[in-house]
C-alpha cells in the first residue's frame, strides 16, 4: 500500500471520527425535542407541519402504530413517484423533452428510491427530467433518510426506556430529522458544493465542439442540491449514470473528501446519539469501534487487492494495480477508501467502475453490504442493524456463561431473540433465493456482462446490494423487465421486513423494568464485548454468504491466479 493511499485514509477518518462527538449530541437534543442553534428558524416550520397534518407532537406511538405509519408513508411516496416518473414528458421543468418512463423501469426507480437504495438502470441525464430529478429523486432521497433516522431512533428509545409501551411519533421524529437534521447539512453541502464546481441551474444541456473536432454534450441542471442529499442521505443515486465518477458530480480532490464524508457522516454520529440517550457514551463509542475495526479491515484488504495488479498482465512485464475502470483523477491509492466507504455506507456512490475490480476487491464490496450494511451503514439503519446483532451478541455471550442475558439492564429471552433471528434472516432470503431463481432461468441469465465466476457475482451482488439498500452496482448487468420487477421487489423487501421485528424488538424490550448491573453482568461498554460484537457479525455473514461468494470472487481468484479467464 502507498504512503499516498495510507495517508489519505488516515486523514479522512481522522476528520470523521472529529465530527462525531458534535453531530451526534446535536441529533440526541434535536429528538430529545430540546432547543438547538436552529429552533428560532425551524420551530415556527415545524409547528405549522403538525398543524397542517393535524398531527399531535405529545401523543406517542406502541411499535405497531409506529411500523404502521413508516409502511403507509412508504407505500403514498412510491405512489406518488412511480405517477411523476410515468407521467413526466407532459410537465414543466422537461427541457430536454425526455419520454414517460418505461411501466416496469418506473416500478423499480420508485421501489429504490423510497428505500434510499437508488438503484439506477437508467441513465439520468438522458432519461429524467428536472423536475422528476428534484420531486421525484431528491425529495425522496430526503424522506427515506428521515425516515430510517425516525426507526432509529425509535429503536434506540426502545431499549433505553424502562416499563414503557410507546417509542415516540413517527410523524414528529420525520419532521424533525429533515428539519433539524438533514436540511440545514444539505444547504451548507450545496454551497460547498457549487464553490467546487458542481453545477446548479436549470438550463438546457449545451453542445459544444472541442478543440480536437469532436462534438460533446455538457449536462446541467440542479445537480449540486441533489449530489449532498444522494450522500448525506446513504442513497447514492447520480444525477448522471457515471455518478461520483463524473467530473460534474465529482470535480475535485476536495469534492471527494467531502463526498466520502458525507456517506459516513450521520451513520457515524448516531452511534454517539446512541450513547447520549442511552446515559452512557461509552456504549455509543463501542459501537463506532465495532464499525471502525469492520471499516479498516475491508479498506486494508481491498486497497491491497487493487494495487497488487492482475496477474496475468504482470506476467507480460506489466507493472501497476488494476487502473481499468478507474477514474484518472483519482487512481489506484484512492480505489480502496471509495470502494470501502460507497459499500460500508448505504451510499453506494462509486466514483470507479466496480466491474473491473479485482476478485478480492468486489469479494470486500459484497462482504460489506452482506455483513448486513452495518459497518456505519444507511442512515439509522446501520445502527439499528448493528444494536439488533449486539443483542445476538448479549444471548450468546450469556448462553456461554450460563447466565440470562441482559442488555441495558434488560433480560433478552425467548421472545427477544426471535424478533432478533427474523431481523437476522430476513435481508439474507431476499437475496439467496432470487439470485438461485435469476441463475436458474434463461430470463435472469440474458443481460450477464461477463461469464463464469464474475457473471455469477454480477447477480449475487445486484441482490445483495438491492436487499440492503446500497444500490451500487458491479455494472456488467443489464437490465430487462425480469430484473426491474423482482429487484425492485428485493429492495422493498430488504428495507421494510427487516424494520418488523426491529421495532417490535423495540417494544418488546422497552415494556421491561430497568435491572441494576450487578458483578456478574457482562458489560456491554467493554473493549471485550466490541471485539466479540465484531465476531459475531463476521461468522454470521460467513455462514449464510460464504458458499455463494466462493462460488463468485474466491472462485474467480483462483481461476485468475492459475491463467483461467472468461
Amino acid at each position: 500500500m502507498s504512503p499516498y493511499a495510507l495517508g489519505q485514509a488516515v486523514f479522512f477518518f481522522a476528520i470523521f471520527a472529529a465530527l462525531v462527538k458534535p453531530l451526534g449530541g446535536y441529533i440526541a437534543r434535536v429528538f430529545a425535542g430540546e432547543r438547538t442553534l436552529l429552533s428560532a428558524l425551524f420551530r415556527p416550520i415545524e409547528i405549522a407541519l403538525y398543524r397542517l397534518g393535524r398531527i399531535d407532537p405529545d401523543e406517542e406511538m406502541p411499535w405497531t402504530t409506529y411500523i404502521f405509519s413508516v409502511l403507509a408513508f412508504g407505500l403514498v411516496s412510491g405512489a406518488a413517484m412511480y405517477v411523476l416518473l410515468r407521467t413526466q414528458q407532459w410537465l414543466p421543468l422537461n427541457p430536454q423533452h425526455f419520454a414517460n418512463m418505461a411501466p416496469d423501469l418506473a416500478w423499480n426507480t420508485a421501489a429504490s428510491f423510497i428505500t434510499t437504495t437508488n438503484w439506477q438502470f437508467y441513465s439520468g441525464e438522458s432519461t429524467l427530467s428536472y423536475l422528476s430529478q428534484m420531486a421525484g429523486c431528491a425529495w425522496q432521497n430526503f424522506v427515506a433518510a428521515a425516515t430510517g433516522l425516525a426507526v432509529a431512533i425509535a429503536f434506540i428509545r426502545g431499549i433505553t426506556r424502562a416499563n414503557a409501551t410507546r417509542l415516540g411519533n413517527f410523524w414528529v421524529d420525520l419532521v424533525r430529522g429533515s428539519l433539524y437534521v438533514l436540511l440545514p447539512l444539505c444547504v451548507l453541502g450545496t454551497v460547498l458544493f457549487v464553490w467546487q464546481g458542481i453545477p446548479q441551474n436549470f438550463n438546457s444541456y449545451t453542445d459544444v465542439t472541442s478543440l480536437e473536432g469532436f462534438k460533446q454534450t455538457i449536462t446541467g441542471g440542479p445537480m449540486a442540491s441533489q449530489e449532498v442529499i444522494k450522500l448525506l442521505g446513504g442513497n447514492g443515486g447520480g444525477f448522471v449514470a457515471a455518478n461520483s465518477a463524473s467530473p460534474n458530480e465529482n470535480p475535485t480532490p476536495f469534492s471527494n473528501l467531502l463526498e466520502l464524508l458525507a456517506m459516513f457522516l450521520i451513520p457515524g454520529a448516531l452511534t454517539y446519539t446512541f450513547g447520549k440517550m442511552a446515559g452512557n457514551t461509552r456504549q455509543g463509542w463501542m459501537i463506532f469501534g465495532a464499525m471502525a475495526l469492520l471499516f479498516t479491515a475491508g479498506f486494508v484488504i481491498s486497497q491491497l487487492a487493487e494495487a497488487a495488479g492482475n496477474p496475468l498482465i504482470q506476467q507480460l512485464g506489466a507493472s501497476g494495480g488494476y487502473m481499468e475502470g478507474k477514474e484518472v483523477r483519482f487512481g489506484v491509492d484512492g480505489a480502496g477508501l471509495s470502494l470501502t466507504v460507497a459499500t460500508d455506507s448505504g451510499a453506494g456512490a462509486s466514483n470507479f467502475a466496480y466491474d473491473t475490480l479485482s476478485p478480492i476487491g468486489g469479494l470486500v464490496a459484497m462482504i460489506n453490504m452482506q455483513i448486513g450494511e452495518i459497518i456505519y451503514g444507511g442512515v439509522g439503519s446501520g445502527l439499528y442493524g448493528m444494536l439488533v446483532l449486539a443483542v445476538l451478541t448479549v444471548f450468546i455471550a450469556g448462553l456461554m456463561v450460563g447466565r440470562t442475558p441482559e442488555y441495558l439492564g434488560k433480560k433478552i429471552e425467548r421472545r427477544e431473540i426471535q424478533y432478533v433471528v427474523l431481523a437476522v434472516l430476513a435481508v439474507p432470503l431476499v437475496v439467496l433465493i432470487p439470485a438461485c431463481v435469476a441463475v436458474l432461468t434463461p430470463v435472469g441469465l440474458a443481460t450477464l456482462g461477463n461469464a463464469g465466476p464474475h457473471g455469477f457475482s454480477e447477480i449475487v451482488y445486484a441482490f445483495s446490494s438491492s436487499a440492503v439498500g446500497n444500490g451500487s452496482a458491479f455494472g456488467g448487468l443489464g437490465s430487462n423487465v425480469f430484473y426491474n420487477l423482482v429487484l425492485g421487489l428485493v429492495m422493498l423487501a430488504g428495507r421494510y421486513l427487516p424494520m418488523i421485528p426491529t421495532l417490535a424488538l423495540a417494544g418488546a424490550i422497552a415494556a421491561q423494568p430497568l435491572r441494576p448491573s450487578t458483578r456478574g453482568t457482562f458489560r456491554t461498554d467493554s473493549f471485550l464485548f466490541m471485539l466479540l460484537l465484531v465476531g459475531v457479525a463476521l461468522i454470521d455473514s460467513a455462514l449464510i454468504f460464504l458458499p455463494a461468494d466462493t462460488l463468485g470472487p474466491i472462485a474467480e481468484q483462483l481461476l485468475l491466479a492459475a491463467g483461467k479467464t472468461f
